[in-house]
This record gives structure tokens, C-alpha cells and sequence, in this order.
């Protein structure tokens, strides 16, 4: 199974079986769907929110707290907040 990106990630909850081939326990694979299908349901106002707290998780495993913040500084968003920082990067 390919295990690069998210879609081998999300291709492996749908197969139910992890990335090195074991099976998901059902009730993981249950309680996921379960949060997933209210996620689903939540209302939702705009896109790029929801760009920039994508950009925040998973850039802050690639990128330093440095190099984040001014990624997104010129790419137009604001800055790291302070909680984001305690939560990603302490």
C-alpha cells in the first residue's frame, strides 16, 4: 500500500487497515465514523479559516515556528497566535 499523503491515510480508514497492513479495530474504525459524520454536519462559513488551521497542524511538523509564522505572514494570514505556539510548538 502506498504510504505517502493523506489520501494513503484516508484510503486506509476506508480499507480499514492500517498502513503496515494490520487491521483498524472496529470500534476505532466506528468512534473515527462516528466524529466524522458530525464533522460532516457542522455548518461552515468560509474555506480560508479552514486553510489556514491546515496550514498551522501540519506545517508545524514541518517548518519551525519561525519559518511557519512567516509563511503565513506572507501568504497573507496572520501570524501564529500565542496558543497555537504553546500548543504545536512546547
Amino acid at each position: 500500500m502506498k504510504k505517502m499523503g493523506m489520501q494513503a491515510v484516508d484510503l486506509a480508514i476506508q480499507n480499514g487497515v492500517d498502513l503496515d497492513g494490520t487491521p483498524i479495530p472496529p470500534k476505532m474504525l466506528k468512534l473515527y465514523n462516528r466524529i466524522m459524520d458530525e464533522e460532516n454536519k457542522r455548518e461552515r462559513s468560509g474555506v480560508k479559516k479552514s486553510m489556514r488551521n491546515r496550514c498551522v497542524k501540519t506545517g508545524s511538523k514541518h517548518f519551525d515556528q519561525a519559518t511557519l509564522n512567516q509563511l503565513l505572514i506572507e501568504s497573507g494570514w496572520e501570524g501564529l497566535k500565542e496558543k497555537e505556539i504553546l500548543f504545536f510548538y512546547s
